[in-house]
């Protein structure tokens, strides 16, 4: 059993206490810190939790407990992640890890200097679905993974201090592009070392000096390319989607827009529907399970297993630094328009280039480039010719 102090009150705070009060049910939330006292009593109160604080240092040093969860804003998981480590507590971070890769680097450089256990709450990766679908890549099931698109789109954030580009670090590609980016990484392969970014990124809809939606590119050292869409203008509730192509098949994924679960109704306060829904009427899409749709029954799984059995998460915060590092090159990009390197001043992957890119042999003379079976019963083969590199047809 573990005793948590959770920092934070707003939603990713509800929705993490709702998920350690479920599933494993053992594990529970003793303190809850929150910056104004008002909430802070009323959170403990919806919750069954025994004490509530408005003093970080405090909820942090509570005698009760020995692990600390991060669910503040980004300008506060540095000082939190610090004291939690001083504390000698382990530590769960929410995403994204930092602002700034500089900034994660001392957060995950803190935590291994203390020897605490320390998790990456990125939570997108935990999703049933996407947990399955890694899996089946790792199987072998697609080849040599060549590209990943992830999207996440909404209207915008719930709480005032995502669209205040300090506190934040930045807009919607520090909010929702460090899942995408994890996303990628995930199908590519975490041993391989992203190596430049080329984004995209502009404010379109909202007045606000940070971005609003934001397209980019990742390439890595085997040749494939993570793409990723992020944007706080979509109308219509949430849309997340993830795609992977490889040499041997892909993979389509939808998260949330189609949760397969249809209702029209005309009537009024109807009730919740689902988050970032935008509609109480018409045709709507609810989510019987939200917190399992969105990861975070497996994510805290994970991470107080890991904990139990002394083994590193799913997600660590050395995950957390390559994500704030890819992102870093990313609002590069969008100042310099062109492609421009992951910084990376603590690289633990491989180190190999292009690593094997599979090339197939069709006999002594021939490369295979493509196999089809024809309408006719036929196959046709399309091969280079090793010696010229003529590109020729067969029929058998």
């Amino acid at each position: 059993m573990h005793h948590i102090t959770m920092l934070g009150s707003g939603l990713i705070g509800m929705f993490y206490t709702k998920t350690l009060h479920g599933r494993r049910s053992r594990d529970e939330v003793r303190v809850v810190f929150s910056r104004t006292a008002g909430r802070a009593r009323q959170f403990a109160g919806d919750w069954g939790i025994r004490d509530w604080t408005t003093n970080m240092e405090d909820a942090i040093n509570h005698p009760d407990t020995d692990v600390v969860v991060i669910g503040l804003p980004n300008s506060l998981h540095e000082e939190a992640t610090i004291a939690a480590a001083a504390a000698g507590k382990a530590v769960l971070c929410t995403k994204p890890l930092g602002r700034t890769a500089a900034e994660a680097k001392r957060m995950l450089d803190a935590v291994e200097r203390a020897g605490v256990f320390a998790g990456y709450l990125e939570d997108l990766v935990y999703t049933p679905d996407t947990l399955k679908a890694v899996q089946a890549v790792r199987d072998g099931a697609l080849g040599r993974v060549l590209w990943v698109r992830s999207r996440e789109t909404h209207g915008g954030p719930h709480s005032e201090w995502f669209w205040d580009r300090e506190i934040a670090g930045g807009g919607a590609i520090v909010d929702m592009g460090c899942h995408c980016i994890e996303i990628g990484r995930s199908f590519i392969g975490k041993e391989v070392r992203p190596l430049e970014v080329m984004c995209w990124a502009d404010t379109q809809v909202h007045p606000i000096t940070a971005e609003d939606s934001a397209v980019g590119l990742v390439r890595y050292a085997t040749g494939a390319v993570a793409q990723f869409e992020v944007s706080w203008t979509f109308r219509g509730g949430m849309d997340l989607r993830d795609e992977v192509s490889g040499a041997e098949g892909s993979i389509r994924l939808d998260h949330w827009l189609r949760t397969g679960h249809e209702m029209f109704t005309a009537a009024r306060d109807t009730g919740y529907v689902s988050e970032k829904a935008e509609s109480e009427t018409g045709w709507l899409f609810p989510v019987g399970d939200e917190i399992g749709r969105l990861g975070y029954v497996e994510m805290f799984a994970d991470m107080l297993d890991a904990l139990d059995t002394h083994e590193p998460p799913l997600e660590t915060f050395y995950d957390g630094y390559v994500v704030n590092a890819v992102m870093d090159a990313a609002y590069r990009s969008v100042a310099s328009k062109q492609w421009e390197p992951v910084a990376l001043d603590d690289w633990r992957g491989s180190d190999d280039a292009a690593g094997d890119r599979h090339v197939t042999d069709y006999d002594a003379d021939h490369l295979l480039i493509k196999r089809e079976r024809m309408p006719d019963g036929t196959t046709k083969l399309i091969l280079k010719e090793k010696h010229t590199g003529a590109i020729v047809q067969r029929v058998i």
